[in-house]
């Protein structure tokens, strides 16, 4: 249950499961001091996993309604937030309307408005890490454990025209429920896919091993499904086979961390590139409070490296 109370100064809401043990609690009074945000705050927002569509639309009434509430990033409940309250928007963004998802709530001239902005973040976040025509030069697939929003956001940024020949040889996208696989499947096909894609139903951890086990070498595996951060566990078993000279990446930066823990024990053996959430973070975080407050972050370059080095200090610190 949450206590909506009327904001007294310019407020960004964080929508999720376990916000109040998020970085972004520390991190965003020091980017608001050092982006001339006077004055404005941050509430976590909790709500339990597929909450019940009126707690969904109470929170995104409270938003549209009071003054001082600017907008919210949210996070683990986009797809069920939007299912449960598109009616409500003035304004949903073509990649919103395509993914059915929200991942950022904005006001701008009196409407309440939808953004996805994973694609873009997302997007951001693997860029920095891969190294130009990565998958060009490798020949190697994607792997992503899990179909909901953050998957579906990756997958666009692979099949958009603008990367040209550096994609994935195939996509894999597996999950524990057929419904989400079946919904991938008709957002894939509304984009118009330009990639070969499989869709595994996957009910056990035991079933993403053996995909794993049929990747290439150098193929990126990774951790989409929340376990780990928003719930306990790992998509893999311990038994698991990482391909050789692969990357493991886990958007997830925060929790128990389990499905790092297994690339490490492996890191030397197969030779691998690990990658935590940090940088999917700052990214995510940044695209929507540029949105919420109406600036602009640039998304690399010196600005950016800054914002990054406050993040890194504040939660060290």
């Amino acid at each position: 249950m949450n206590f909506y109370a009327t904001a007294t100064r310019p407020t960004l809401y964080f929508i999720g499961v376990t916000t109040g043990k998020s970085s972004i609690m520390k991190v965003f009074p020091a980017w608001a001091d050092h982006l001339g945000l006077k004055d404005a705050g941050i509430r976590g927002i909790d709500f339990p996993l597929h909450a019940e569509p009126e707690a969904y639309r109470k929170a995104v009434a409270f938003i549209r309604d009071d003054p001082m509430s600017l907008g919210a990033l949210v996070t683990t409940h986009k797809i069920d937030l939007f299912n449960a309250c598109k009616d409500m928007f003035d304004e949903i963004d073509p990649n919103a309307r395509l993914m059915d998802e929200t991942s950022c709530i904005s006001k701008r001239d009196g409407k309440l408005i939808c953004h996805a902005k994973d694609p873009i973040s997302s997007g951001l976040a693997m860029d920095a890490f891969l190294p130009d025509a990565y998958f060009e030069r490798t020949g190697a697939d994607l792997f992503s454990i899990g179909a909901g929003g953050s998957t579906i956001a990756l997958t666009w940024h692979m099949m958009h025209k603008r990367r040209a020949g550096d994609r994935p040889s195939r996509i894999i996208v597996s999950n524990r429920s057929q419904h989400r696989i079946e919904e991938i499947r008709r957002i894939h096909n509304a984009m118009g896919r330009t990639v070969p894609v499989e869709y595994v139903l996957a009910p056990q951890p035991s079933d993403n091993d053996a995909i794993v086990a049929g990747l290439k070498p150098g193929s990126v595996v990774i951790n989409a499904t929340g376990l780990g951060k928003d719930a306990p566990g790992s998509p893999l078993t311990n038994a698991v086979v990482f391909p050789e000279n692969g990357v493991a990446w886990d958007l997830n930066y925060r929790g128990e961390l389990i499905f790092l823990d297994q690339a490490r024990a492996q890191e030397k053996a197969r030779n691998l590139q690990i990658e935590d959430g940090w940088v999917y973070f700052i990214h995510g975080w940044t695209e929507v409070i540029a949105e919420v407050f109406h600036i602009d972050i640039p998304q690399r370059g010196p600005e950016f490296d800054a914002i990054s080095k406050i993040a890194i200090d504040v939660t060290k610190g």
